[in-house]
């Protein structure tokens, strides 16, 4: 549905027309982009630890959701370099490959764990997406984290095909 990116470390990503992932780096120009941890909080507690959060994928039904609950948000307002739109990235497991586009794809490694500059974007949003489950297990909502497996050009309306990993598939923990 939509791409964004961003340059610098702040909160919410500029959309642009397309973007280009770069395997190995993630997302050319993005401040994320590399082969170790380049979010701020990562960097301070290991610098040498590898990225795990190259690409950051969000389903646009959850702003859909959200926006039914007062909270205004558009693609990219939540930091996603990729806004997906019918596809449910939550229930992925460990390892699945989406083929973005024509040529690129990533492989997802996790769960956004969101952070508490989420309610700097509107009061009360954290709640929104982090909660309690019925049995009492913490449900993280915002987003998938992937790796770029293979580069190439990717822009709003390109079909995204879901490759599941072979064997046991293991639930998406946060990364």
């Amino acid at each position: 549905m939509a791409v964004a990116l961003d340059d610098g470390h702040r909160f919410s990503k500029p959309t642009a027309e397309s973007i280009r992932l770069i395997e190995g780096w993630g997302v050319e120009g993005d401040a994320h982009a590399g082969p170790t941890v380049r979010h701020r909080f990562r960097v301070a507690k290991d610098p040498t630890a590898p990225n795990l959060r190259q690409v950051h994928l969000i389903h646009a039904e959850l702003l859909e959701d959200i926006g039914h609950a007062g909270h205004h948000v558009v693609p990219g307002g939540l930091g996603e370099n990729v806004t997906t739109a019918g596809l449910d990235l939550l229930a992925l497991p460990e390892g699945a490959v989406l083929r973005l586009g024509a040529d690129a794809a990533v492989r997802v490694t996790g769960l956004r764990n969101p952070c508490a500059q989420i309610d700097g974007l509107s009061p009360g949003l954290m709640r929104r997406l982090v909660r309690r489950s019925a049995d009492g297990s913490v449900e993280r909502l915002a987003g998938v984290m992937a790796v770029v497996v293979a580069g190439g050009v990717v822009r709003p309306g390109d079909g995204i095909a879901v490759e599941l990993p072979d064997g046991q598939h293991e639930p998406l923990r946060p990364v």
